[in-house]
């Protein structure tokens, strides 16, 4: 059932829906969220359960604002607070240690715990009635609330960015709020703060240049030991639709395409930054503006899964700074090709 994000009952039911152990669909300004009580083990236990999604991987909770750090976290380092201040409400979640007894259902059961401020005014007003509502008692002991939101769609697949996606992947479910499509795209910048130093562990549309500059500390390198399971979305094989996913060059793409038979041109489908392939074939263009193809990312793999086409080819994106979240989230999609090439 989808929901106007701009109407004040859908709002408060979606609220009521929360509190009473239920799930939503929530928009951010990333993609679509499958948003629980974080309070709520039983409520958590939903989500994975919907997703398919083991128990052991972390989900992102959702605030309102740097005001609930210290309900859920301890030990945040200065440069963290510099990135909070720069950075939220927005596209970057921080990890950072967990206080006892919070959240630990949606922490995966670690000792660390992924927070973020989304920037979507409809996620904004529904953690304002939450909070509204625990001011008048009706929470779970706790006037700080917290909304555990994964990704809405089933676990490794492709991340929704609009409503209808969310509705296509669960049916009626549970509500959706609509808050249009999402204007990011792509899902957070992850940014582990429980060393001297951040690393950053999921790139996104926050170029590791603009995090640098914001902290004064430049990022590390994940090691081995804090993936894959320590944040969200950093399995090899993830953000995969049904069809496979094929990253090529440029040249190797477009020889491909004038070699394939006739007879299977309508087997495959293309994302390139040229409009010239064959004709008998689909194609979408790929902007030139990184944060334009990272709004288009997801839409464009899930518009050709619902096309039936066999294979996606997608020229591969430009080796700079600002490309590096669409470049792991297709080189992620393109991981189960790249295994069985």
């Amino acid at each position: 059932m989808i929901l106007p994000g701009d109407s004040p009952q859908a709002i408060e039911q979606c609220a009521r829906h929360l509190r009473g152990g239920g799930l939503v669909g929530l928009p951010t300004e990333t993609v679509y969220g499958l948003a629980a009580n974080a309070h709520d083990d039983a409520a958590v236990a939903r989500i994975f359960a919907a997703k398919g999604r083991p128990a052991d991987h972390p989900l992102i909770i959702h605030v309102a604002g740097v005001q609930a750090l210290g309900h859920f976290a301890h030990g945040v380092p200065a440069y963290c607070t510099a990135l909070l201040q720069a950075f939220w409400p927005g596209p970057l979640t921080v990890v950072l240690r967990r206080n006892t007894g919070m959240a630990m259902a949606a922490s995966g059961g670690h000792g660390t715990i992924a927070l973020r401020c989304p920037a979507h005014p409809v996620a904004q007003a529904l953690l304002a009635k939450l909070a509204d509502a625990a001011a008048g008692g009706a929470c779970w002991g706790s006037q700080v609330w917290g909304l555990a939101a994964p990704s809405a769609n089933r676990f490794g697949k492709v991340s929704p960015t609009t409503a209808q996606h969310v509705a296509e992947e669960f049916g009626e479910a549970f509500p959706v709020l609509d808050g249009g499509p999402c204007a990011v795209g792509i899902e957070s910048t992850i940014v582990d703060c429980t060393h001297d130093r951040p690393v950053l562990l999921r790139p996104g549309v926050l170029t590791g240049q603009a995090l640098h500059e914001a902290c004064g500390v430049a990022l590390a390198a994940p090691t081995q030991a804090q993936q894959p399971v320590r944040a969200p979305g950093t399995l090899a094989s993830h953000y995969a639709p049904r069809a496979r996913v094929r990253l090529l060059e440029e040249q190797a793409l477009r020889d491909a395409l004038h070699t394939l038979p006739p007879t299977a041109a309508q087997r495959v489908a293309v994302w390139s930054r040229w409009e010239d392939a064959p004709t008998a074939i689909r194609q979408c263009t790929m902007p030139d503006v990184a944060a334009e193809a990272a709004r288009q990312l997801f839409a464009v793999l899930r518009n050709y899964d619902a096309e039936g086409v066999e294979e996606i080819w997608v020229q591969t994106v430009p080796d700079s700074p600002e490309w590096e979240g669409v470049r792991d989230r297709l080189q992620r999609a393109a991981a189960t090709w790249t295994h069985t090439d």
